[in-house]
């Protein structure tokens, strides 16, 4: 029967758990499958309330729900069958599910339904299963025990299994402290058991032999005692405890099993009725059988019969009665046993938790409160279920209490998701300052680390150089520290890889950065190349003005400059700002505060956006939305705005377009036509688009990207705010409501609003780096900022999540209102969409805002200086005041602007009208004005095309030309003088190390040591042993004073060999070679500008420039190879060299005087040759010098003089044609034409003119009166030739002040050079000598040792050890071996007065032992 149970419940019904046949009893006693079995079937509707929890008052609510239905059903179920069930009795629920199969099976037969059944049921038998229901109600309730109970069940037996534990742990401990104590006791007795075994042996022997000797006699039985009787009764009692208990148990299982039964078949209150009847019965059956069968004999008498009917029957009343009272007694004692009872468990249970801690006590206190309490509230439960007689009353209250609870659910939902955003936004900010904190790490560092590597750097050129570091070097590495470079080379670049490795990169920027220095310092003659005090006057001029104008005149028409678009035009509003903020800052708050205070217009985008939408899907057209009357202001605004939206990104202009396209657009204008009229597109869409408004087009666009689920461009967002701007009343301000967020939000407003690009950098600015012109145009006027204030409401991240908390119940308030008031509905879920919104994204939009703030801050701080910052965690009203009165007072400055603007610009329309007026009536002659100042006048007349076309690129070419050159010289130059420090720290570290040296001198002093001691002790008190003794010292002097010369002699051959192996006249000669090549650089760079020049004048006189005949200046190098190398390739060098190794006549001769002094002394002969070869390196860098010098002015010289034999043979042919044109007479066509040509030509001749004219030469070329343009076209030729040499002295000055600087320095580094040279030699010698007198001391000293021996003629029993420079006796090493000492003597020791020797010690700790080995004696003594 259980497989088909389980089989009906798992496949046919489908239960919610699986069930197996063993499982019944647990799985259904908590009657929730039972109520969803009766749900499946369409009888328990309200299932929704069953509960799945074990708990005591789940299992009470479901099957008290279960019984109506069960009843229904026709299933016998009352509350002994549902407490089987609870405390899962076997068979209980497998019975019931019996009964439900079939009575469940036979509805679906009858295809029955609840409601029918329920229909079909007699009134009166619906109305008493109503009654039996209540009944069934309140004994289930007794019958099962309540939670409190069972948990008070539950903690008894915790403490009761806890005391039964502590009370074994002390049980165990006592019984271990017993077994020690036992122990020891058995260890005592030990020793006196093994006394006395021997003893206990013999006796034993004699008990044995006593005990086989003796007859056992059996012992009779025990007599009764009392203890014996006491027990047999207590026995005897517990039986008949037992056979009690039995028969009772007996008893009420009959009672049960005939209540059950009788129960079936009658209603509750004739249960006992029927009873009693019955058991009266039989009673008075076996009474009057007894009695009839006892009397019948006796009396027949039908008086007498009566009579015992009559008794009989007053027999039975009594006895009726009296068990009626006796039914009523037995009750009331039960009911009194049963509350005694109760008390009685109540007073052990606290009696029980009243001897425990005084912890439990208190906790047995709050539970029978809660015990006291839970009772009063199900009285109060039961009471307020009564007041209700309505079912439909009922219901609503649950429901109230269903809202409520869904309610409290969700507050606690929403309390516990602010906690974990709070967590998040917690765990965010860790991560922020973690990354903050390595950050500032990482810098601090790499700070650190390039302290320490300047430290070390420091330090290591310090050895180097002897603590003399150029300040050049220092310079170098304060230039890396700067720049966050590292010290020390990371890898090598040369040769320089195709592919560098990022370590190569790190030493090429290195060397790119320490270029880009020297070559500045280079260029603007300071730091290094600053000119010394003596020379100040020769330091190189300013700007040449006149060659910086015309380069920028070529570069302008080189590169010609992009036309600017005019700035957008907006009217003058009274105020421009914004308010930004992070979520919930109150940015909206004091913006409606602000437009209803100030009536100020405030411009939020997210409403504008969807205002732009609305204006599309509503089909607003141009007209209406004209918000100014006017025709002309409203035209100009759509002007300005069809401005700005060509000025819009392609993106947002393609998008556009393919909203509108038509065949005209130009530019990004979505809403141009064709200039023709005619469209690309005939659809009639494209022609109501067209019709649309300005913010129509914009919100169909925006609507086209929105329903794309993309975002709305920067730009976009900018062209809709730009048309509410547009659409603003000029007397109203405007502020905007959050807005900009991003950097590049603020820079696009920027652009947009005042048609200046913040970004963008003039292209020609850096394309001239050389000379500038200080007329260029500068920089437009800094224009006032778009917005004229800028407020951050500043906010902690822990104040918006608060808020946003808060922002839960003022949102339940305002539903609540809304209900009231169906006229706020709309607005409510707006509100709502917006709540719901901002919790989503609070986290993202605070971490988005820390990110771009930070850059928003630095451009309204920095570059804009319109930051306010107020602090929003205040209250709302001061908030508000605040920023109230920062807006107002920048209204009063914007007003006091525009007032002092109106006042000035009066004058200045005044000032142009008095000069003109006041100008011509002074007759002063001007003062010459110089070319190149700032009231010249340069010419600027038409150039041809190909002129800007070939000069450009040339100085171009020329300008990368001479910074590269002059960077890789400056480059070889400090390589040059890392080379010349790394070389002499070396040859003087291996100088020393070559005087460290080992020598012989320690083998001959040991040799002689050893024949000094070998000598006999019986010879050394001779007076002949000690003279050859005292001979044989002085010829070990000699031997080592020869040793000591002779690495003398060697010591010096190697420092003249260092000195002469042509390292120093090589560096020199490399290092003038770099100088001259930098005069080379500043000869080619003049002869460059030169050329330029003259092509330039030349043009622009119309001339053709002419080819430079004269080659460029190159000025000779030194050749430091052999003469044997350079001959061959003498031919084939463009750059001429020098011979520098040959000896002169004069340099033969210092040798030849050298070379006899050279036996003398060799420091004469190094300084000698130092000094003369100085004084030729100072005369060929003169000369050198001289010859760049004199070919830049021989350049300017004969450029002057070319242009005065011009003028000569153009002012003969000019005059050769006047008198051929008085001579002859021509007609009037033929004189025109003559005309004609002259003017062709008297311009060539008049430009040709150039230098310092003379009044004589200017009367000679014209006796003739001449016209006034040919007199214009001469001064014109005049002012070129004063201009164009004006030029060229001003570079030749330039480039003399430099060659001139050039030339001290390679004195200067020259010089140096040397002189370090010079020292580290000097340090040589000083070594030497010190090391020959320390070498010489030592061996007198030796030798005064070995005479003192000598004389006190005694052996030298330690090592003598002579090494180096150090003379010592050794007094580890011993060379003679020590005398034998005499055998020791040992002491006899002797006992004094109440003392022990030793040996008397020894011999009585041996009888010590003897006596008690295991020195137990004394203790086993005190035992007994």
């Amino acid at each position: 029967m259980s497989e088909i149970l389980c089989e009906w419940l798992n496949e046919e019904v489908k239960l919610s758990r699986s069930v197996v046949p063993g499982s019944f009893s647990e799985e259904f006693s908590t009657g929730y499958l039972l109520g969803e079995l009766l749900h499946k079937y369409g009888l328990q509707d309200d299932f929704n309330q069953f509960s799945q929890s074990r708990v005591a008052n789940a299992k009470l609510n479901n099957f008290s729900r279960l019984e109506p239905t069960l009843h229904l059903l026709g299933v016998q179920f009352n509350e002994n069958v549902a407490q089987d069930i609870m405390t899962g009795q076997h068979g209980a629920a497998t019975k019931l599910l019996y009964e439900l199969y079939i009575a469940l099976e036979k509805k679906r037969k009858e295809k029955l339904t609840g409601v029918a059944m329920e229909a079909m049921r007699p009134a009166a038998t619906a109305k008493l299963k109503s009654i039996e229901s209540v009944l069934y109600r309140e004994r289930l309730k007794t019958l099962t025990p309540r939670q409190a109970d069972l948990q008070l069940q539950q903690i008894s037996d915790h403490f009761e299994i806890k005391s039964k534990a502590v009370e074994d742990k002390i049980a165990r401990i006592h019984i271990a402290e017993q077994q020690k104590v036992q122990k020891l006791q058995e260890e005592q007795k030990a020793q006196d058991i093994e006394k006395h075994r021997i003893g206990r042996r013999r006796q034993n022997e004699i008990m044995a032999r006593i005990q086989a000797a003796i007859i056992q006699i059996p012992k009779p039985p025990p007599s009764h005692t009392m203890k014996a009787i006491e027990a047999k009764q207590l026995l005897k009692k517990k039986r008949e405890a037992e056979d009690t208990y039995k028969n009772i148990k007996k008893f009420e299982k009959s009672l049960a099993g005939n209540a059950s039964a009788v129960h079936s078949q009658v209603t509750g209150s004739n249960i006992k009725e029927s009873l009693q009847t019955q058991k009266l019965q039989e009673t008075t059956r076996e009474i009057t059988t007894q009695t009839a069968t006892e009397l019948l004999g006796i009396y027949s008498d039908d008086d007498y019969i009566r009579k015992i009917q009559k008794r009989l029957e007053e027999d039975t009343f009594a006895r009726e009665q009296r068990e009626k009272r006796r039914r009523k007694m037995l009750m009331a004692q039960l009911i009194a046993h049963e509350a005694e009872e109760e008390a009685y468990r109540e007073e052990q249970l606290i009696y029980r938790l009243m001897r425990q801690s005084q912890q439990e006590r208190r906790i047995a206190v709050q539970l029978m409160h809660v015990r006291h309490e839970k009772e009063v509230l199900r009285q109060n439960r039961i009471f307020r279920e009564k007041q209700y007689e309505e079912r439909r009353l009922k219901e609503f209250q649950e429901a109230l209490d269903r809202e409520a609870a869904l309610a409290k659910q969700e507050k606690i939902d929403y309390e516990e998701q602010i906690i974990k955003e709070r967590e998040c936004h917690e765990k965010i900010a860790i991560e922020r300052a973690q990354a903050r904190y390595k950050k500032h790490y990482s810098v601090c560092w790499e700070v650190m680390n390039q302290i320490i590597d300047l430290s070390t750097k420091v330090g290591e050129y310090r050895l180097l150089t002897n603590n003399r570091i150029p300040l050049k070097l220092m310079l170098d590495w304060k230039e890396f520290f700067f720049n966050g470079k590292p010290m020390y080379e990371q890898a090598s670049i040369q040769p320089l890889p195709n592919e560098p490795n990022p370590e190569q990169l790190v030493e090429l920027n290195k060397l790119n950065l320490l270029d880009e220095k020297d070559y500045g310092e280079y260029k603007s003659m300071t730091g290094e190349w600053c000119p010394t005090e003596e020379n100040s006057e020769n330091k190189p001029p300013l700007n040449n003005n006149i060659l910086g104008h015309v380069l920028r005149r070529l570069m302008e028409i080189f590169y010609p400059p992009k036309p600017k678009s005019s700035p957008p035009l907006f009217p003058p509003f009274p105020i421009k700002g914004c308010i930004l903020g992070k979520l919930f800052s109150g940015k909206t708050t004091c913006a409606k505060f602000i437009e209803k205070v100030c009536n100020i217009q405030v411009l939020s985008v997210d409403t504008l956006v969807q205002e732009a939408i609305q204006a599309f899907l509503k089909n607003e057209m141009k007209s209406e939305h004209n918000v100014i009357p006017q025709e002309a202001e409203s035209s100009r605004e759509k002007n300005e705005v069809q401005k700005n939206l060509s000025k819009s990104p392609p993106k947002v202009l393609n998008k556009l377009q393919t909203e509108t396209p038509t065949n005209g657009a130009k530019g990004n204008c979505p809403v141009k036509k064709d200039p023709s009229g005619q469209e690309f597109l005939s659809d009639s869409s494209q022609d109501g688009l067209s019709k649309l408004s300005v913010r129509a087009q914009l919100g169909a666009a925006s609507q086209k990207l929105l329903k794309k689920g993309k975002s709305i461009p920067d730009e976009l967002l900018i062209d809709i705010l730009l048309e509410a701007i547009n659409q603003t009343p000029p007397e109203k301000g405007w502020i905007v409501d959050g807005f900009p967020m991003t950097i590049n939000q603020a820079k696009l407003f920027e652009k947009a609003y005042t048609g200046i690009d913040p970004e963008t950098k003039d292209e020609n600015s850096g394309k001239l780096s050389l000379v500038t012109d200080p007329r260029a145009p500068n920089k437009p006027p800094v224009t006032s900022p778009a917005f004229d204030v800028s407020v951050l409401l500043d906010i902690s991240d822990t104040a918006v999540l608060k808020r946003l908390a808060n922002l839960k119940s003022n949102k339940l308030k305002s539903s609540q209102t809304e209900q009231e008031n169906n006229n706020k509905n709309s607005d409510a879920e707006i509100l709502e969409e917006k709540i719901n919104l901002a919790r989503d994204q609070v986290l993202h939009r605070i971490s988005s805002f820390l990110d771009t703030w930070p850059k928003l801050e630095k451009w309204f701080s920095v570059h804009q200086s319109t930051l306010v910052k107020v602090n929003a965690e205040t209250e709302e009203s001061l908030v508000c005041e605040t920023v109230k009165e920062i807006i107002m007072e920048e209204i009063a400055k914007n007003q006091n602007r525009k007032g002092s603007a109106q006042e000035i610009s009066p004058g200045k329309k005044l000032l142009p009208v008095t000069r003109q007026d006041l100008l011509p009536p002074i007759p002063v002659s001007p003062l010459p004005i110089d070319p190149g100042s700032d009231e010249w006048i340069y010419v600027d007349e038409p150039l041809p095309k190909e002129i800007p076309d070939f000069l450009v690129p040339y100085w171009e070419m020329v300008e990368h030309a001479y910074m590269n050159t002059i960077k890789t010289i400056l480059r070889c130059l400090r390589d040059e003088q890392h080379s010349v420090i790394y070389y002499l720290a070396d040859i003087r570290k291996k100088f020393q190390d070559y005087l460290k040296h080992p020598d012989l001198k320690q083998e001959f002093v040991s040799q002689w040591q050893s024949d000094y001691n070998s000598i006999a002790d019986d010879l050394r008190e001779d007076e002949e042993t000690k003279a050859e003794l005292h001979q044989r010292v002085t010829d070990l002097r000699d031997l080592l004073w020869d040793i000591c010369d002779n690495r003398r002699e060697e010591a010096e051959q190697e420092r003249t060999d260092i000195m002469n192996d042509g390292w120093l006249p090589d560096r020199r000669g490399i290092a003038m070679n770099h100088f001259f090549s930098l005069m080379q650089v500043e000869v080619d760079r003049f002869q460059d500008t030169k050329r330029l020049l003259h092509d330039y004048y030349r043009a622009m006189e119309g001339k053709i420039p002419t080819e430079d005949i004269q080659d460029f200046t190159r000025i000779p190098l030194l050749d430091i190879f052999y003469v044997e190398q350079k001959e061959d390739q003498n031919k084939s060098r463009r750059i001429p060299l020098v011979s520098w190794k040959l000896p002169s006549p004069e340099i033969n001769i210092t040798k030849s005087k050298s070379k006899g002094t050279l036996q003398k002394s060799a420091k004469d002969e190094n300084s000698e040759n130092g000094v003369a070869t100085f004084g030729k390196d100072e005369n060929l860098i003169t000369d050198t010098w001289q010859t760049a010098v004199t070919a830049v002015s021989n350049m300017v010289t004969a450029e002057i003089q070319s242009k005065e034999m011009e003028e000569e043979k153009e002012r003969q042919q000019l005059e050769l044609k006047e008198d051929l044109k008085s001579s002859q007479t021509l007609s009037g066509k033929a004189a025109g034409k003559d005309a004609k040509d002259t003017k062709k030509f008297s311009p060539k001749s008049a430009t040709k003119k150039k230098g310092p004219p003379s009044t004589a030469s200017v009367v000679e070329v014209s006796p003739a009166p001449m016209t006034p343009e040919e007199l214009k076209k001469r001064e014109l030729t005049l002012k070129i030739k004063q201009e164009y040499f004006s030029a060229l002295k001003h570079e030749e000055v330039a480039t003399k002040s430099r060659l001139e600087l050039i030339k001290e320095k390679a004195l200067a580094f020259v010089e140096d050079l040397t002189m370090k040279a010079e020292e580290a030699y000097k340090d040589m010698e000083k070594w030497l000598g010190s090391r020959f007198l320390a070498e010489m001391s030592s061996v007198e000293k030796l030798i005064e040792v070995a005479r003192h021996h000598i004389e006190s003629s005694s052996k030298i029993q330690y090592e003598i050890t002579l090494e180096e420079t150090d003379f010592f006796i050794s007094s580890d090493v011993k060379v003679i071996p020590d005398p034998v000492l005499s055998p020791h003597v040992p002491h006899i020791e002797t006992s004094g007065s109440g003392t022990l020797t030793i040996s008397q010690l020894n011999t009585l700790h041996k009888q010590f032992l003897q006596v008690a080995p295991k020195g137990f004696s004394l203790y086993q003594h005190s035992a007994k």
